[in-house]
């Protein structure tokens, strides 16, 4: 049960951080503060799942389409899947980085008339910002805590 309320959590903040920040949420140009929580699967496995359906309902919020809702949510799917393969190694950090960089560019590209290669580093930019510099200590202040929890 433990597992489960935390994965509605996760997912619930997800879509509540893309809603209340939705300005720079979505589109070519973004800053997604609610990607910080793709690493989440490094500690908690249940976020794999939860990952998916915050991406999944705040897509369909974002006003982008079906191919937003489909691609992207199924994209950090497997980026969740991958980062917690990895879990146990800096490279965990990456899939989120990579995967939305290079296949969520393709479908922006496709509906926004922007260039690919631009939209690779605009997204790869802003996702490496968000992993590194929100997510990367969000992990260290979970461990901690989890590590205190358990020796209470």
């Amino acid at each position: 049960m433990k597992r489960l309320v935390r994965a509605g959590v996760i997912a619930a903040v997800y879509v509540a951080l893309c809603v209340v920040l939705q300005p720079i949420s979505y589109g070519v140009i973004q800053l997604r503060i609610a990607e910080a929580m793709t690493v989440l699967p490094i500690l908690y496995r249940e976020a794999v799942l939860a990952i998916f359906v915050g991406v999944l309902l705040a897509n369909i919020y974002g006003g982008l389409g079906i191919a937003d809702i489909v691609v992207g949510s199924l994209t950090s799917l497997v980026a969740a899947y991958l980062t917690y393969v990895f879990r146990n190694s800096w490279a965990a950090y990456l899939p989120p980085i990579l995967l939305n960089a290079f296949i969520v560019s393709i479908y922006l590209h496709i509906l926004l008339n922007f260039p690919y290669w631009a939209t690779v580093l605009s997204i790869g930019v802003s996702q490496t910002i968000v992993v590194f510099g929100l997510g990367y200590p969000l992990i260290r202040y979970l461990r901690r805590y989890e590590e205190k929890k358990s020796k209470d």
